[in-house]
């Protein structure tokens, strides 16, 4: 099947699952859980689209698909068991205090049909390679697989070291500068980057050189509105000593860290 009836089917399957999710967040007057959605969100559409278009996938697809399913259900895994019962994140619940009545409808504009629609657009690389006709795995197909290995390093390895430490009682308070986090004072986030751009390299060896703009956008999110900057932004305010740990980490891209 062509790549945009692919496309479409994939933004009405989204458009449906992001409408019922935020009934269920008017029952459970919690509309944070779209962040747990948001990985899953791309695997379900990824492979709810190969089903209705009822074609044989390539093994371009089929890694691919993999790489999704295994990123979208470790972020909403963990983003789940970090979040369950705790109260609506403050974003959401800033928001809704804001609102006050008109936030059961309004919620539906300002988060899940705004989540659904940048899901689905950034979405476009996954469905490239379902559309294409069987073809050899290639050297990009390698270097893709390898960058999207290093981004799950990365933001898994971030997510795991994170909890660990919050773990710890003795650690309350206090920073993690030590691990990946010596490397990037965010390597969540940069990881979750990095499979993007993994997922368009595959992309990239079906043709879809113009899906670009996917990584581009999800690492412009990522850095400079819903990831880094906002925490930054906070952490810099909340945390003693993080004005050092700037001073010796990169933000963002991973390094060596600096001599005091």
């Amino acid at each position: 099947m062509p790549f945009f009836p692919l496309w479409l089917t994939a933004g009405i399957i989204i458009l449906v699952l992001m409408t019922l999710l935020w009934l269920l967040s008017l029952y459970l007057k919690n509309s944070s859980i779209v962040d747990i959605f948001w990985g899953t969100g791309f695997f379900l559409s990824y492979w709810m689209v190969a089903w209705f278009a009822g074609e044989s996938l390539s093994m371009r697809a089929m890694l691919l698909g993999a790489f999704v399913t295994i990123w979208g259900l470790r972020l909403s895994v963990y983003i789940f068991l970090r979040n369950h019962a705790q109260p609506e994140d403050f974003r959401y619940a800033a928001w809704r205090s804001e609102a006050g009545s008109a936030w059961w409808w309004r919620s539906f504009f300002k988060v899940f049909l705004l989540q659904g629609a940048i899901m689905w657009i950034v979405a476009a690389p996954l469905f490239v390679t379902q559309a294409e006709k069987a073809a050899p795995l290639n050297l990009l197909d390698l270097v893709g697989a390898l960058v999207w290995l290093i981004g799950f390093v990365f933001e898994a390895g971030g997510d795991w070291q994170l909890s660990r430490f919050k773990a710890n009682s003795t650690n309350k308070g206090k920073l993690l500068t030590s691990g990946l986090w010596s490397l990037t004072r965010h390597p969540n986030y940069f990881g979750d980057a990095a499979q993007w751009w993994g997922f368009y390299l595959i992309s990239l060896a079906s043709g879809g050189w113009w899906t670009i703009f996917s990584p581009i956008i999800m690492t412009f999110l990522l850095m400079k509105v819903s990831g880094v900057a906002m925490l930054e932004r906070t952490l810099t305010k909340t945390k003693p000593g993080y004005e050092e740990y700037i001073a010796r980490t990169n933000e963002f891209f991973p390094w060596l860290p600096k001599k005091s």
